[in-house]
């Protein structure tokens, strides 16, 4: 009897055992999965204005700039005039633009891609890299605009309000500003220079 009851506990513990080895690799894995949410916006691949991806690794260890745009919008000539002159003057020192064109604001990007790109050449003679139009708001929001609204959420609410909305990141990746669609790009070139170590 007391022989019977060792081999049931041995049985009992092999099976416990044999469970938790199936269990455990699941649990592990949504663990890590959980784990490997981005660490930085190097963690992100988009797409070029030609529908090429790119992984924004490429601009590791730069100050960046990252605005949704409009070619159409009120905001658009002044944006993009101040945009260029912060662009001139601070490209070889280590920063950089990303522009994100979007059609989710009173519909003014709905050009093609090409469109865009022409208009931001020979318009408003742009330098800076423009990539493929994105949604910013919503369910079908790109997976880098969910990132850089979740670090810089504005008073509980991280919707973006409106073309230009500008997002300022370290040289390490991460984001460390918000700035509205009225904030003028050269009110920021003080927090660039400082982030570049420049003045």
């Amino acid at each position: 009897m007391h022989f019977t009851n060792w081999v049931s506990l041995v049985f009992l513990v092999f099976a416990v055992l044999l469970f938790y080895s199936y269990q455990t690799p699941l649990f592990f894995s949504s663990r890590n999965m959980a784990q490997e949410s981005p660490k930085s916006i190097y963690d992100f691949t988009v797409k070029d204005i030609r529908g090429n991806d790119v992984s924004l690794s490429e601009h590791s260890w730069k100050v960046l700039l990252i605005v949704n745009v409009a070619s159409k919008c009120g905001l658009t000539q002044s944006n993009c005039k101040e945009l260029n002159v912060l662009y001139e003057k601070y490209k070889n020192q280590g920063f950089e633009i990303l522009a994100f064109p979007c059609n989710q604001f009173a519909g003014q990007e709905p050009g093609s891609n090409e469109e865009i790109q022409e208009v931001a050449c020979t318009m408003f003679k742009a330098e800076f890299p423009i990539f493929d139009k994105i949604e910013v708001n919503g369910k079908n929001t790109a997976p880098l605009y969910k990132y850089l609204k979740s670090e810089k959420g504005v008073y509980f609410v991280d919707a973006i309000k409106w073309n230009f909305t500008k997002f300022l990141v370290n040289k390490e990746g991460k984001v460390v500003e918000r700035y509205a669609p009225t904030t003028s790009p050269l009110k920021i070139e003080k927090d660039i220079q400082n982030l570049l170590g420049s003045s």
